[in-house]
């Protein structure tokens, strides 16, 4: 059983989690049902998101996996009808689900260093772009405009959107990523505005450089040492370390606390280990 950060009672509210087959959404959903809540786990992976509940169940909590592309309303509407079913209409909306591709990406961080076959800006392929905005920002919208009803329908609630450091300063290889994560920010305080008359809350965190197993592999060499682009991330960062993913659970437990967060709304907060703070100098 993972040891929570925080202690906000969450008995009873219903808490939808999209992207939790991920490693990060995952721990979220899995805070959540610590904390008392029904927990609805969405995710295009099925069998992951199933063996998420089914460990939560087995250890006293309420969590219910469900299939869900988060680019297909008509899929979302199901699945809202079956969370409806099963665990009550939406409290807490999570929308987790985004990512990068390697359609999107560029081999080199600037265009002098471009080398023969390499893939540079001017390679970017259109179609993984457009994947890129599509699943992170229409990732975002489309099951807010599906479970959010529930929101103001019950005259309250809120929402939590993941963001990025690099929605503020794009960081070099991923323009696409780096855009559409700027777009969530401001989508956030755009829903943040929007709702407001609906008692609706709306904040986004924007985690740093995250060391995980999913990108152990970009930060460090196959001897353990740290690769180049480690090495410049950490000589930025005044603590001089990566975030954990599970560094991330306080903050999202307190956003979403209508007692601990009641005035804060169209927020994004960075969980950097102070690398926005730090000039370089």
């Amino acid at each position: 059983m993972m040891t929570l950060p925080i202690n906000i009672d969450y008995k009873d509210k219903v808490v939808v989690v999209t992207g939790a087959g991920g490693l990060i959404c995952g721990a979220m959903a899995r805070a959540f049902a610590q904390s008392g809540a029904k927990v609805a786990a969405l995710d295009i992976n099925e069998d992951a998101v199933k063996k998420l509940a089914d460990e939560l169940k087995s250890e006293g909590f309420i969590c219910e996996g469900y299939k869900a592309d988060v680019l297909d309303k008509n899929s979302l509407e199901d699945v809202h009808s079956a969370v409806v079913s099963d665990l009550g209409k939406c409290d807490i909306l999570v929308n987790g689900a985004g990512g990068n591709n390697p359609r999107a990406t560029t081999s080199n961080e600037y265009q002098h260093e471009a080398t023969e076959g390499s893939k540079t800006f001017f390679d970017l392929e259109a179609d993984g772009v457009d994947f890129v905005f599509k699943l992170n920002f229409q990732g975002t919208l489309l099951p807010t405009q599906v479970f959010a009803k529930d929101l103001v329908e019950k005259k309250g609630g809120c929402i939590l959107n993941i963001s990025s450091m690099n929605s503020y300063t794009p960081l070099t290889k991923i323009p696409a990523y780096s855009a559409a994560k700027a777009g969530i920010s401001n989508f956030t305080q755009w829903l943040a505005t929007h709702f407001a008359g609906s008692n609706i809350r709306c904040n986004a965190i924007a985690p740093g450089f995250l060391a995980s197993a999913q990108n152990k592999a970009l930060l460090y060499n196959e001897d353990g040492s740290l690769t180049a682009r480690s090495e410049k991330i950490l000589s930025g960062t005044p603590t001089k370390r990566f975030v954990d993913a599970s560094e991330l659970i306080g903050a999202t437990l307190f956003l979403c606390d209508d007692k601990s967060a009641s005035a804060i709304t169209g927020v994004v907060l960075p969980i950097d280990a102070g690398f926005s703070a730090y000039s370089g100098v």
